[in-house]
């Protein structure tokens, strides 16, 4: 995020814990862990089936915040050869843009209105995982091109 600040108040743990549940019926997540723990988490960190991806992608995670006011961060990260891949969706106050906005591959680096248009945590979720689906897909067909 951007500075570490947090946005809109505390992490809201309920809402998290509910996201690392249901994470679990999509066939992509491996696992759910909370970082450092889950105690005091600061991260959801869902770790993303590397082993449906090309052999070039080594290891692929979402990490996932949810804020009591309503805000969050869900940063999706792949790990290509020695490089990273990501990209970020975001809802928070951010001057000169909008309150959700999206930081588009392959760096994050800048700043675009969000495609999500989803309030519910789990809408949130499983619109950014089905992005991620079909991202694998367009790896897989651009792998099978070369």
């Amino acid at each position: 995020m951007d500075g570490g600040k947090i946005p809109s108040g505390p992490l809201d743990i309920p809402t998290i814990e509910s996201i690392a549940q249901r994470s679990h019926s999509h066939p992509l997540v491996v696992s759910a862990q909370f970082r450092p723990d889950r105690i005091s988490p600061r991260v959801l960190e869902l770790e993303l089936d590397s082993q449906q991806y090309p052999d070039t992608v080594h290891t692929v995670r979402l990490d996932v915040r949810w804020f009591e006011g309503g805000d969050y961060s869900f940063h999706y990260h792949e790990k290509v050869e020695n490089n990273q891949w990501h990209c970020r969706w975001d809802r928070h106050p951010k001057p000169d843009n909008p309150r959700s906005h999206y930081h588009p591959p392959p760096t994050a680096a800048r700043v675009e209105p969000s495609p999500i248009d989803e309030e519910h945590h789990l809408g949130v979720l499983f619109t950014v995982l089905d992005w991620v689906t079909a991202r694998v897909e367009r790896i897989h067909e651009s792998t099978d091109h070369q």
